[in-house]
């Protein structure tokens, strides 16, 4: 199987669409002589700042000396940038590999009348192969949604990680936040820590689930504390606190947001540092001076200046405005806008839009994009247009910028990896 083979047969998964539950993947992963129990794991989710946190821990992990593994989705541009073994995404040629390998065992699955797995459980039970076979010590898992039945939740973790709960696939998880707590409480298991960030209602639930499977809950603001305090060019500070003794870190990520979601990578290494001797500060230090994680309020171009945020969700949408205010007072933000139509349009539109904002809007490359018309209706600003693709929309967003103006690419993963492609080759008239 080639890499264009792989994809065309992840492709021809997406009729199976999104379907949640452990069954499929638990079989599959049986098939396979169960690869994920072949390494040590950590657990990551939340509604936002799972990805950065992940990444963050990861990069703590390789600095340590240790073979890390990282999966995460959705990917910006590549399916190679779900699987990364110390900070290298899969080459195409294992992952077709890893594809076909596993497309060998959903045969047998089906062929004994197991229902047919979907796209992301395939890719799930890749990654854990290729992470076994390649000798992955420690891997860091993102969930893919929600927790409690996503496919990632077959795994044993050492730790487990829930960043923050917000509302977001009500569809799925729930309309209330305790609903969606409880689904993302669902990755908790016996005896194992919980590092969160999660407050009030959700932090009851996670309390609750915790103490039923005797999991110790750290908390950020209790038992520990990362603190911004400030900018050093484009790398931002933030003062670790734990038992009253603060470290000073510096990292890439930035955004006040980065500071928390660096707290709980830093909590959860020191408690894999608690049994494994290669976890120091000075790791812990060299790894968030090196964490990288594209298309999160990620700086992409100087001249003029670019930054690309996926901002997806209404709680995104709020942290993105309040960095840009934070770091670009007195600055025109020219927006390029666009959101998939199942995601609630109106309140993201509310929390990142101000009046005297420009707006481009266009459609992400995805079937389930927003129409531009109906979402520019939504937006309240001093100059709103829509561009009939992204690539015109960023050069309408330059146009409108100038050489003093921020360009803000925002809305969608699937518009920002796009967008990025097209600003990091140097195409931005590519039409």
């Amino acid at each position: 199987m080639t890499y264009d083979e792989s994809l065309e047969y992840l492709s021809n998964l997406g009729k199976f669409g999104i379907n949640l539950g452990l069954t499929r993947i638990q079989k599959l992963l049986q098939l396979m002589h169960n690869p994920e129990r072949r390494f040590k794991s950590i657990h990551v989710t939340g509604t936002n700042g799972k990805g950065s946190t992940t990444a963050m821990l990861a990069a703590i992990l390789q600095a340590s000396g240790i073979r890390t593994g990282m999966y995460t989705s959705p990917h910006l541009s590549d399916y190679t940038e779900r699987m990364i073994i110390d900070g290298s995404q899969v080459g195409k040629k294992e992952f077709a590999e890893a594809i076909q390998y596993t497309a060998k065992f959903v045969t047998q699955m089906t062929e004994q009348g197991w229902e047919h797995p979907t796209e992301f459980e395939v890719l799930t039970a890749a990654a854990f192969y290729y992470f076994a076979a390649a000798g992955v010590e420690y891997a860091v898992i993102e969930v893919g949604l929600g927790g409690l039945l996503d496919s990632t939740n077959v795994i044993e973790p050492t730790i487990t990680v829930i960043t923050n709960v917000a509302l977001e696939h009500t569809d799925r998880c729930g309309n209330t936040l305790a609903e969606i707590a409880r689904h993302k409480a669902g990755i908790i298991k016996d005896k194992v820590p919980v590092v969160t960030a999660a407050q009030d209602e959700a932090l009851g639930v996670i309390n609750e689930v915790a103490q039923q499977n005797n999991a110790q809950v750290y908390l950020l603001g209790r038992e520990f504390n990362s603190l911004l305090v400030g900018l050093d060019g484009w790398k931002q500070t933030v003062d670790f606190v734990r038992d009253k003794q603060p470290v000073q870190l510096k990292m890439n990520l930035i955004g006040s947001h980065q500071a928390e979601n660096c707290g709980l990578a830093v909590m959860a290494a020191l408690l894999i540092g608690e049994t494994d001797q290669h976890v120091s500060w000075d790791s812990i230090k060299r790894g968030l001076n090196h964490a990288k994680w594209p298309g999160r309020f990620e700086i992409i171009s100087g001249d003029p200046l670019i930054i690309i945020d996926g901002a997806h969700n209404p709680a995104g949408a709020k942290r993105l405005r309040e960095n840009l205010d934070r770091l670009f007072i007195d600055k025109e933000i020219v927006f390029l806008l666009g959101i998939l139509k199942d995601k609630d349009i109106r309140s993201i539109v509310k929390q990142l839009i101000k009046s005297d904002d420009s707006v481009v809007v266009a459609a992400p490359i995805s079937d389930r994009a927003g129409e531009p018309d109906e979402i520019a209706r939504e937006i309240q600003a001093r100059y709103v247009v829509t561009a009939e693709s992204v690539g015109v929309g960023l050069q309408k967003a330059k146009e409108l910028a100038g050489h003093d103006g921020i360009i803000c690419v925002a809305g969608s993963l699937y518009l920002v990896g796009f967008a990025r492609e097209i600003i990091v080759s140097g195409q931005m008239c590519d039409c």
